[in-house]
């Protein structure tokens, strides 16, 4: 309880399972135990140990709590509904329980409409019914607007200054940005595939979770972007950071100014689930409209899912696949315009996780698999390549080698979440030897808007 009151969630869960060894029928350690995986993201495990409290003692009111938090995160709201109405039958005077009971009851009805709507014609695009020719700037807006309707290096560097003081840039630029960056995106491949001549260097940066004064830094430190500076960004620009539109749309911003140069790929949180839940919705809707979500979510299916190297490097934002067999022209065959599925090479693409040891395992988030270094081993040898880059995992050192060198974690939220301690990091790739560089950053600061303030009130946790 001390680690956990430290935020030192690894170190808790270490002597949660200890204590657990010693006294396995114990429903508040499960609990607890529950809540520090809830906290580092491993909800397949914080389900699993809310469960196994419910199972040792079905009385225990924390654990139907943590069981619904771990079904929300994951999506799964029907199953989170049925515990919160446990808690607010035995609790009926519960002002939280009967709160959170509400709120999942409200995402289940709405969910059930959506699919209700849903009818088989291809559903019509925001864009066409957006008139933004005809969307006035008011005189008294003084902030920056796209020159003739297009990007370029001084209107990046004015609306970078702009949302550091904290202004909304107008709506009308927004949109414009938005419709442009998805008809780029939508002539991509599933599958980008880059050469880097000898002398070129690309950097590969990790997940920023809208934090955008990191973002900022990073440009500072490495340079901005251009076409002899290229960048790829490896998916989770948004959610939980408070600052998800400024970093979004200045990714976006980038590769309409750069598209050859200028590198995105699709994250698990560029998804309609994690956006509803983690922060990026609410988000946009406090600064603009829910149309503008609808298109982010139109926008977030095009993100091509792997970029490859010199036809030797793969990066994509989780890792490698569920079942051996997996080939590069599968990921080219990918229909990747949707909300992923469950399962399969998309789902594992945003989702999966390596491990230090042999084989497979069931998913530490309740999606995907863990892959370990002999899956890695037999991938790459298939495919020819030497290794991958993947990003979705917080690393203390905002980087981590695995599997003999060829797996490589790479993260760029540095003190993640205002509170997690870790650096970050980016990767320099230059075409002569394709040998990593890292290059750590430290967190700087930000105004004073607490991460995770837009998300869903289910995902506040503490509570309970």
């Amino acid at each position: 309880t001390i680690y956990h009151g430290k935020k030192d969630y690894e170190n808790a869960i270490k002597y949660y399972t200890e204590a657990l060894e010693l006294n396995p029928s114990n429903a508040i350690y499960y609990s607890n135990r529950s809540l520090a995986y809830l906290r580092t993201e491993c909800y397949g495990y914080a389900l699993a140990d809310a469960t196994k409290a419910l199972e040792v003692d079905k009385n225990y009111i924390k654990g139907y709590y943590r069981r619904a938090t771990s079904n929300m995160a994951l999506g799964k709201f029907k199953a989170a509904l049925k515990d919160y109405e446990t808690v607010v039958r035995v609790r009926p005077n519960d002002k939280d329980a009967r709160m959170k009971y509400q709120e999942c009851n409200k995402i289940v009805k709405q969910k059930a409409f959506e699919r209700a709507i849903a009818s088989d014609e291809t559903k019509k695009s925001v864009v066409d019914s957006l008139d933004i020719e005809n969307m006035t700037i008011e005189d008294d807006y003084t902030g920056p607007k796209l020159e003739d309707g297009k990007v370029t290096l001084k209107f990046m560097k004015e609306m970078m200054d702009w949302f550091k003081d904290q202004k909304k840039l107008h709506r009308k630029c927004a949109y414009q940005i938005l419709v442009q960056v998805k008809d780029v995106l939508s002539k991509l491949p599933s599958l980008v595939e880059i050469t880097l001549k000898e002398t070129e260097k690309i950097t590969i940066c990790g997940d920023t979770h809208g934090q955008y004064y990191d973002l900022l830094n990073i440009f500072k430190l490495n340079g901005l972007p251009s076409d002899t500076n290229p960048y790829l960004f490896n998916g989770d620009f948004v959610d939980r950071g408070s600052f998800s539109v400024e970093v979004i749309l200045t990714l976006f911003g980038f590769k309409l100014l750069y598209p050859n140069n200028f590198h995105l790929l699709r994250g698990n949180h560029e998804t309609d689930n994690m956006n509803q839940m983690y922060g990026f919705e609410g988000e946009v809707k406090a600064k603009y409209t829910a149309q503008m979500f609808q298109l982010f979510s139109e926008v977030f299916q095009w993100l091509p899912l792997a970029q490859c190297i010199n036809n030797k490097v793969l990066v994509m934002h989780g890792g490698l696949f569920s079942e051996d067999g997996v080939t590069l022209e599968d990921l080219r065959k990918i229909d990747r315009n949707r909300q992923p599925p469950d399962s399969g090479p998309m789902c594992d693409l945003l989702w999966s996780d390596p491990q230090p040891q042999n084989g497979r395992s069931i998913s530490k988030r309740g999606v995907s698999c863990q892959f370990g270094p002999d899956v890695t081993e037999r991938f790459l040898e298939q495919n020819k390549l030497d290794f991958i880059v993947r990003s979705h995992e917080v690393k203390a050192e905002g980087y981590e080698v695995t599997h003999s060198g060829k797996c490589i974690t790479v993260f760029s939220a540095p003190n993640y979440c205002d509170q997690m301690g870790n650096k970050g990091a980016y990767i320099h790739l230059r075409g002569s030897d394709l040998k990593p560089e890292f290059h750590q950053f430290t967190a700087v600061p930000h105004p004073n808007v607490k991460p995770m303030a837009y998300a869903n009130t289910l995902m506040q946790l503490g509570m309970m």
